[in-house]
């Protein structure tokens, strides 16, 4: 099966910029809670994989496996849809900011519930925020991929089943992590190239758009039209951008 981001040369240096913010990480570490055993899905380089548990990854990239740390859980090469694991395998199931990249979401989500015995995990962006982050007047493709990527909410618990709580997650102004909407205060950070090439959304968005859209935020940081436009926003400790994270429990 196909994965949208198995393409390994649009991953290298993914590790060196995606970096678990402790904020987010002790949300999922309490929201796995006591499973002793957790598989990772769409794991990436393993940023927020919880200590002091057996963690197996999976993980389509051969990339994203290479840089993974040599103290991370060990990784199986394989899809979310696609689990190469028994029913009930793992006490817990999570996948952090990875399901708008699977290539079938609601088949993953299904997979998670089938190899999960005790609980799933899932951090995601709810698709009604998209458009609510000043990011996306600048690159109006990311917003429609967004919408489209990013399943409903209410559709990823469905698809988990069990029963659902949903937790609000603001990001931190000084978020560590790499993803969109961590630089919500420093509008700059996504004029580097790096930084962009981390980000899914930004990585998808084609070449005219991508250059119209840092043409103006340049411009705007520069003039300072972007804090006249948004400094409201500078003295704000944390920011509820839509990000979501989705607990069910089967037991």
């Amino acid at each position: 099966m196909e994965h949208p981001v198995a393409h390994d040369e649009e991953v290298r240096g993914y590790g060196a910029v995606r970096r678990a913010d402790p904020l987010i990480l002790g949300r999922i570490a309490r929201a796995v809670g006591g499973a002793a055993s957790v598989v990772n899905i769409g794991a990436g380089t393993g940023s927020y994989e919880p200590p002091n548990r057996r963690v197996v990854a999976v993980e389509p990239s051969d990339a994203m496996i290479a840089q993974r740390r040599s103290d991370a859980a060990p990784a199986v090469k394989g899809v979310a849809e696609e689990l190469p694991f028994k029913d009930g395998g793992y006490a817990a199931a999570m996948a952090i900011l990875t399901i708008q990249d699977w290539a079938d979401p609601i088949a993953g989500l299904r997979e998670m519930r089938r190899v999960a015995r005790r609980r799933s995990v899932v951090l995601t962006l709810d698709p009604t925020w998209a458009g609510a982050f000043w990011a996306y007047e600048y690159f109006p493709e990311a917003e429609r991929l967004d919408r489209e990527r990013f399943p409903a909410v209410e559709t990823v618990v469905a698809a988990l089943g069990g029963t659902s709580r949903i937790e609000t997650v603001p990001v931190a102004h000084n978020c560590r992590d790499a993803f969109l909407g961590a630089f919500w205060r420093r509008p700059s950070a996504l004029l580097d190239a790096r930084t962009r090439r981390s980000i899914s959304t930004l990585a998808a968005v084609g070449d005219d758009d991508l250059l119209d859209g840092l043409h103006r935020l340049s411009q705007d940081v520069r003039t300072g039209q972007w804090e006249h436009a948004n400094g409201w926003l500078l003295d704000l400790p944390e920011l509820d951008l839509g990000y979501r994270l989705v607990v069910a429990e089967y037991e």
